[in-house]
């Protein structure tokens, strides 16, 4: 591991720690028993097997927007279409989720196959828009996560809103459709070990194929990938497209694996949770799996506090604006990167 490598991964893990201290700081300040606070806060989301499951559960949708916003940053895009493509790929497998007949294994492997099909086929408009006419990934992207909101809001009223429940939902999913429970007591689902697997797929993808060389020599410098032969507009429609795979795919395991039916009347925000955790994660399709937990960790315990307790659960907002303020910030320890790497230069 290079000098480089190694101070990204200390400026990490010290944006993680200042957030905490912060947190012990809000806590000082607002909660009548901080220690107490601050013991439930720590301690409580590891104290039963109930709340370990939270926090995988938790974990599992945060693995897939990570994974989607990785692939996106390595390429040097920040494309936030992730959130829409959760949504409308909720939807899209859900439909089938309710009306389809097929065995159990095989019906939500088949919805989850139509889900990530749904990213990528979204995916294309702000890709093709990039690589094709210079359009703003992020813009486009963002004025189609509202377009992916309406249009799902739409098939969720008039075609797969149940009458008989009050709220707006869908119909019951068959039960062959829903994803097997993997530890008795919690609701940890297979959709765990799909997450961990296209972790795994994505590192491959992303270090050990061409198609993945790629995408990291444009993220470098597209300009010099050019003249080297690649072909930086494929690259980013590809891009594109894997990364709307990974987030289509997400989103539906998380209806399928956490949900009798479709619940979500809004943007369930996964896609701008997975910029925060590529940052943590440095890009890195397993440091993406760690940063998740994190992140889930921190929310299980934000949620026990406030149950418990006078802390408010918007702290955990704070936590993760300082994380993604310091991980984003060029000077944060710039002058310790600095000496490390003409430290490594004079080696």
């Amino acid at each position: 591991m290079s000098r480089e490598q190694s101070f990204n991964i200390i400026r990490t893990v010290v944006s993680m720690g200042v957030a905490i201290a912060v947190a012990f700081i809000i806590i000082l300040l607002v909660s009548d028993q901080p220690v107490e606070s601050i013991r439930i806060f720590l301690l409580a989301p590891l104290s039963s097997k109930r709340y370990l499951g939270n926090i995988v559960e938790t974990a599992v949708p945060l693995i897939f927007s990570g994974l989607s916003m990785a692939l996106m940053f390595r390429a040097s895009l920040f494309n936030l279409g992730g959130e829409g493509i959760f949504f409308i790929s909720g939807i899209t497998g859900s439909i089938l989720a309710i009306w389809l007949k097929m065995p159990p294994v095989i019906f939500p492997a088949v919805c989850i196959a139509v889900g990530a099909v749904t990213g990528m086929v979204i995916m294309l408009v702000p890709g093709v828009l990039k690589a094709k006419y210079g359009a703003n990934e992020m813009v486009t992207s963002l004025m189609m996560n509202n377009i992916l909101l309406g249009v799902g809001l739409y098939l969720l009223n008039n075609m797969m809103r149940d009458p008989k429940v009050a709220s707006l939902v869908s119909y019951k999913y068959r039960k062959n459709a829903l994803l097997a429970n993997l530890v008795p007591g919690t609701r940890i689902h297979v959709g765990f070990l799909i997450a961990l697997a296209c972790a795994v797929l994505v590192y491959i993808f992303m270090f050990k194929s061409k198609w993945g060389y790629e995408i990291r020599m444009t993220g470098n410098n597209a300009r010099f990938a050019s003249y080297s032969g690649i072909n930086v507009t494929r690259v980013i429609i590809i891009v594109h497209v894997v990364a709307g795979a990974v987030a289509g795919a997400g989103g539906l395991i998380e209806c399928i694996g956490m949900h009798k039916r479709f619940e979500w009347t809004a943007l369930p925000g996964y896609g701008f949770d997975g910029a925060m955790i590529a940052m943590l994660a440095g890009n890195h399709p397993i440091g993406v799996i760690g940063a998740a937990f994190f992140v889930s960790y921190l929310r299980i315990g934000a949620d026990l506090v406030n149950r418990s307790s006078d802390i408010p659960t918007e702290m955990i907002a704070i936590l993760q604006s300082i994380i993604i303020l310091l991980i984003s910030a060029e000077r944060f320890l710039h002058k310790y990167r600095q000496n490390w790497i003409e430290k490594e230069a004079k080696a």
